[in-house]
């Protein structure tokens, strides 16, 4: 018993002097990083989650007392329980649910369109409000907005130029499956989400509090 008490002691010893090392190189990489800006932040890709990261940051800046702003480009159609969640912050959170739905349940692509636009006016209204008032937004999420653009409803280029554009100190996450070269290019943290396995392919269709 006291050889192998001696032999975890041992280990633990070495195991202290491997994280003091480690915390060592990682408190000289961290003196490196004094840079703060508001960041362009995109989440895509095919696995489930994007929507879900985007609004726990919105809830994150909720914490520290900031006011954030939401588009929804698509699900605004939908029963949404973020949205419900979200409306007890009245005083700090404006939704606007745009959407329609996806292109297969509208059938209308002008009208699609259409929904885009006025979404896109939204988002570029918060935005200008940003740059008039800092602490009218700390963060605003754009979510699907990346759906729109891959069926060209809205101009990349000018989608791309105007969140470059944003106030220097404003964050924005945008969401949606096929994220355009253009918008990953821009951004300053790109998150894809990858499906390894889903419940849908199970038959279990979505579920309140999981997907909506």
């Amino acid at each position: 018993m006291t050889e192998i008490a001696e032999d975890q002691d041992e280990i633990n010893r070495r195991a202290n002097e491997k994280s003091a090392k480690r915390k060592e190189v990682r408190d000289k990489i961290l003196a490196t990083k004094t840079g703060e800006k508001g960041l362009l932040m995109v989440h895509t890709g095919k696995g489930k989650g994007k929507s879900t990261a985007a609004f726990g940051l919105a809830l994150r800046t909720l914490g520290y007392g900031l006011r954030v702003g939401i588009v929804q480009f698509v699900k605004g159609a939908w029963e949404s329980g973020e949205r419900d969640a979200l409306a007890r912050f009245d005083d700090l959170v404006t939704v606007k649910a745009m959407g329609e739905g996806f292109t297969w349940e509208t059938q209308d692509r002008a009208r699609d369109i259409r929904a885009a636009e006025a979404a896109w006016a939204e988002a570029k209204a918060m935005i200008e409000a940003a740059r008039q008032d800092p602490a009218a937004y700390g963060l605003l999420v754009f979510d699907e907005l990346n759906i729109v653009l891959r069926y060209d409803y809205l101009p990349v280029a000018e989608v791309v130029e105007t969140l470059q554009a944003r106030p220097e100190g404003l964050h924005i996450v945008v969401t949606g499956r096929n994220a355009p070269a253009e918008l990953v290019e821009a951004a300053d943290l790109v998150t894809e989400m990858n499906a390894v396995k889903h419940p849908f392919a199970a038959g279990i269709k979505a579920q309140r509090g999981i997907e909506f």
